[in-house]
């Protein structure tokens, strides 16, 4: 954790490769978020402490996300979402990372390639909200320039379902 509450950057070298066990134990835990230890190694065959010893390996390599990914910021007020591309001074990228998470609404910050340096995911409750938020982006020393687009409608929300279901051995179009 970094001192603003949030995760630190995820290198996503540093994530670990699941095994066909770690992915059934996470479509359990999918099905049933609440379920006990006890439950998901009945569920699965397997020892309790081998169930324990794998979530705690998965939570403490990064494979499973904080909790709080599951909260809609919707409920929360935050009717809208936009996405804004941030154009920064190559030597502050770090700074202007470490500014953006000390704006509450700014959901994820991903660094990219090409034009756009920084992917920010943002929410707020109205549109003169929005520009409040664009103002204080613009106002972090390093950033050059924003481009936001106002996210419409999800057509296909945040999901892991088919790639577990892959990594378990279970996807039918993975053995054509």
């Amino acid at each position: 954790m970094t001192g603003h509450g949030v995760a630190g950057p995820v290198r996503l070298s540093d994530v670990p490769v699941l095994d066909a066990t770690d992915a059934r134990l996470l479509q359990a835990l999918a099905e049933d978020p609440r379920a006990t230890v006890m439950a998901l190694s009945q569920r699965l065959g397997l020892a309790r402490n081998t169930v324990q010893a794998r979530l705690a390996r998965l939570e403490s390599g990064g494979a499973l996300a904080p909790f709080d990914h599951r909260v809609r910021p919707e409920a929360l007020g935050y009717r809208l979402g936009a996405y804004m591309t941030v154009q920064v001074v190559q030597r502050s990228l770090a700074d202007v990372g470490e500014a953006l998470a000390d704006i509450p609404e700014v959901l994820e910050v991903t660094a990219l390639s090409g034009v756009a340096d920084l992917l920010v995911r943002v929410v707020a409750i109205d549109a003169d909200d929005l520009w409040r938020i664009t103002d204080r982006v613009l106002a972090i020393p390093g950033v050059q320039r924003t481009d936001t687009a106002l996210a419409l409608r999800r057509l296909v929300d945040h999901r892991m379902g088919p790639l577990l279901s892959r990594a378990a051995g279970q996807d039918p179009a993975a053995q054509d």
